[in-house]
């Protein structure tokens, strides 16, 4: 589901001529930002360069296809006015800072998936040449282009489960999640 509704974002961009032989950046490198690492890779994306406040996501986004990974409080790529290294970007968090903080850093198309939690700045700066574009929704197409990729094995969704519990274990997987210790957890209802 969570393939489907990422890939309808990369349909999108598709049709905007924005991921092959493009710098990509995806922000948010939890389950959302490695499926678009990985779906970046399958469209031909030039360079995919990560973005999350933690570090062992930042591990798992390189292991994944990144070329290389930031801390966005200590990031070394320009901003606007100067010359910007990313070119297409994919934003996975939702937060304010988050998304301004790749408009600033964006050449031409940030593409907005995350969960948007406050209203963003599309300040003049950003006039000139960026492109904002939304979640659009999911569809059958979406779905199809996921499922097209795994059988093609250009994505690959068992990186993203780390965690395999019984389901009496279910608070203990939901603490797991709130503390960030995991990023996808499969219950299993006969395990022990």
């Amino acid at each position: 589901e969570l393939a489907m509704c990422v890939g309808s974002v990369f349909l999108m961009l598709q049709s905007m001529n924005g991921l092959s032989s493009r710098t990509v950046g995806v922000s948010g490198l939890g389950p959302a930002g490695l499926v678009a690492i990985q779906m970046a890779r399958a469209e031909g994306a030039s360079r995919i360069i990560g973005f999350d406040l933690l570090a062992k996501r930042r591990e798992q986004a390189m292991a994944l296809g990144c070329e290389a990974v930031y801390d966005p409080t200590d990031c070394p790529l320009g901003s606007r006015p100067g010359k910007l290294q990313l070119e297409t970007t994919i934003d996975c968090v939702g937060a304010k800072s988050s998304v301004e903080f790749l408009m600033d850093r964006t050449e031409d198309i940030v593409a907005l998936f995350g969960v948007q939690r406050t209203d963003y700045t599309y300040a003049p700066r950003h006039y000139s040449k960026l492109r904002l574009c939304g979640y659009q929704g999911h569809s059958r197409k979406a779905a199809e282009y996921a499922v097209e990729l795994i059988k093609n094995r250009k994505l690959d969704l068992a990186p993203l489960v780390t965690h395999h519990l019984p389901l009496e274990a279910y608070d203990e997987g939901i603490g797991l999640l709130e503390r960030q210790e995991g990023m996808k957890i499969c219950f299993w209802p006969w395990q022990e």
